[in-house]
């Protein structure tokens, strides 16, 4: 049985892979918090709505993006804070080599809606051997 985070999850997930495969810029950006703070696959720090449409405008003009999920985790923290940690696994095409990174947000419910307020992605590779 889905809670009604695994539902505002996989809304939010299946809202960001439609606007992804379109290189969407402001429906991705839609999707975040006003005062969200964004960590992508530079290492600029990117805030609010803006800084996401700036991110994702800036990226490469693949002819046909997806990605997939796999591996998520959702905790519900409290009605309004949902933690957010997965894969994302993207095919930029013939363009570019598949990619896949860690990813984790922090989803708000801001003006009765849910919102990525963090959004965070590291590379799968270790940085430190145990």
């Amino acid at each position: 049985m889905q809670s009604a985070a695994d539902d505002a999850v996989s809304t939010i997930i299946e809202k960001w892979s439609a606007a992804f495969r379109k290189l969407d810029a402001d429906a991705l950006a839609a999707l975040y918090s006003r005062h969200a703070l964004f960590y992508g696959s530079n290492p600029t720090l990117y805030r609010g709505n803006e800084g996401v449409a700036a991110y994702f405008n800036a990226l490469p003009r693949w002819r046909a993006p997806t990605v997939q999920f796999t591996d998520v985790t959702i905790a519900q923290v409290s009605p309004d804070l949902i933690n957010f940690a997965g894969i994302a696994n993207f095919d930029l095409g013939e363009e570019a080599s598949p990619l896949s990174v860690k990813i984790t947000w922090v989803i708000l419910r801001e003006d009765g809606d849910w919102k990525i307020v963090s959004h965070h992605v590291s590379s799968k590779t270790p940085l430190i051997e145990p």
